[in-house]
């Protein structure tokens, strides 16, 4: 017999809206964690990314928690990035709507204005990165005091960032009589020392194997030079589907995303440099189809409930087994397959042996052979990133000088801006013969209205024209005569402005 969630103790109402969210039936986290979360308990829950842990713990908070006061929210959920946040926001929010319930999110990237304004409207529901937390706590623009139940998701990731002092801070700063809950991917020192200063009898929920499984990925671990990854690795984002790439550092992933684009690829990327804007539309992007893959540092490896990832490439090492684990296991989720590509370089074989034996693995070093990935979707559809080549507008010359663009005036002028027996193309032309004058004017300069005038039309600006008629040849630009210019409007002054009529050196008046 299938359990629903009225059977689990959530009231009609919100039955109903997970209904109309569709969410009909709950699952294996879900249906251990949601009776002890309604009944007010601790809980310490592991169970791995996208096994439905945002619901598990969302669907009882949003039962039990009260309304909120201006800047003192009612309920905390705690995680370490801002994509997680603002997925969590994503989940939640549709849901508290129904409940007539407000819930937001607080990272840093953004305007501290806009959240501090938000906060002042009162909310419900705060979704947090401990930093940004802390730093409003520190200006007073949010308090703590009455927040009823405190969530910690992604507890281990937290603390390998290094937040476990501030998430101590932030428990601290939270009231004494609340309900404190924990989901991990692992439950390790760092987290047992969390749970037994902050919880109190928690219930133990197990979801899962204990440790993250990387067997079901198919893994590849290639030989080659550096100066060979870039486009090894677009091949394989070809010949698998789409993925994500990989970096030890900011500075890597710009430049690894460059160079992918360089092959071809559409890239967007995901740093802690980033603004928040463009890292929640890289993943939108990523998630809609429309690019090849994500070049990012390890702040994308976990909680990122990602579908579509075919293929992870280690461009570089990761730091060690925990890391790789968690890179991998962004392909192959929910019993799906993928490739799991290393690139290893010959100095790097020693930490790649080290890396597989954390983890479990016993795959040779062996040169690359496209034809042993599964191709798991075919990415042709997905339009390749276009420069502007050489032919662009910005193109500049050796002094640092715009050409113009494109070929459009070739057949004019030559490196620099003077081209063809005329030498004038873009200057334009003088009133005949072997020119070199014409965008400054026409008709013959300095007295010289024909012959190898160096200036055909210098004397143009500088009331020295020459010979008479048009200005310059077809494609120049005409010749300013002084002596017969249009005459000025009323009101008009010389170089003055419209509206300086008094100081006009022509009397308009007679």
């Amino acid at each position: 017999m299938d359990v629903t969630f009225a059977d689990l103790g959530v009231s009609p109402q919100m039955s109903h809206e997970l209904k109309r969210a569709g969410f009909d039936e709950p699952f294996e986290v879900q249906r251990e964690t949601i009776p002890d979360m309604i009944l007010g308990k601790d809980v310490c829950c592991r169970a791995p990314t996208g096994s439905g842990k945002t619901l598990a713990f969302g669907i009882p908070m949003l039962e039990r928690v009260g309304r909120g006061e201006p800047s003192l929210p009612k309920a905390l959920i705690l995680t370490p990035t801002r994509e997680l946040a603002e997925q969590i926001h994503s989940v939640l929010d549709p849901i508290a709507w129904g409940l007539n319930l407000r819930v937001m999110s607080i990272y840093g990237g953004v305007s501290y204005t806009k959240q501090i304004r938000r906060l002042d409207k009162g909310v419900d529901v705060v979704v947090a990165c401990p930093g940004r937390l802390l730093g409003l706590i520190e200006r007073q623009n949010v308090f703590l005091d009455e927040v009823e139940i405190v969530i910690l998701d992604e507890a281990d990731r937290m603390a390998d960032m290094g937040f476990t002092e501030p998430v101590c801070e932030i428990l601290e700063e939270c009231s004494p009589n609340r309900q404190t809950v924990m989901f991990s991917a692992t439950l390790d020192d760092e987290v047992a020392e969390i749970r037994n200063r902050y919880q109190t009898d928690p219930q133990i929920i197990e979801i899962g194997p204990e440790e993250i499984s990387v067997t079901e990925m198919n893994h590849h671990f290639w030989l080659m030079p550096n100066s060979m990854k870039s486009r090894v690795s677009a091949e394989a984002i070809r010949k698998s589907g789409r993925g994500f790439i990989f970096c030890r550092t900011r500075a890597g992933v710009d430049r690894v995303a460059e160079e992918m684009e360089n092959e071809g690829l559409r890239v967007t990327s995901i740093h802690g440099g980033m603004p928040q804007k463009k890292r929640a539309q890289a993943v939108d992007d990523f998630g809609q189809g429309k690019t090849h893959a994500i070049v990012a540092t390890d702040v994308a490896a976990r909680g990122l409930d990602i579908k579509g990832v075919y293929c992870v490439i280690h461009f570089d090492p990761p730091e060690n087994g925990k890391a790789f684990k968690h890179r991998s296991g962004r392909t192959a989720r929910a019993g799906g397959s993928g490739n799991v590509i290393s690139l290893v370089q010959n100095p790097q074989k020693g930490k790649w042996s080290r890396i597989q034996k954390e983890v479990g693995l016993r795959v040779k070093f062996e040169t690359p052979e496209f034809n042993d990935l599964i191709q798991h979707e075919d990415v042709s559809h997905i339009p390749a990133y276009r420069s502007r080549g050489n032919n662009s507008s910005d193109r500049r010359d050796r002094q640092g000088r715009s050409s113009g663009g494109g070929d459009r005036n070739r057949g004019n002028r030559s490196y620099g801006g003077r081209g063809g027996d005329s030498r004038g193309g873009r200057r334009g032309s003088g009133g005949g013969g072997d020119s070199r004058g014409g965008r400054r004017g026409g008709g013959g300069g300095r007295g010289r209205s024909g012959g190898d005038s160096r200036d055909g039309s210098r004397g143009g600006n500088r009331g020295r024209s020459g010979g008479g008629g048009q200005s310059g040849s077809s494609g120049g630009k005409p010749r300013f005569d002084r002596n017969n210019r249009p005459p000025k409007g009323p009101g008009r002054s010389r170089g003055r402005g419209g509206d300086n009529k008094s100081k006009s050196r022509n009397n308009h008046r007679n």
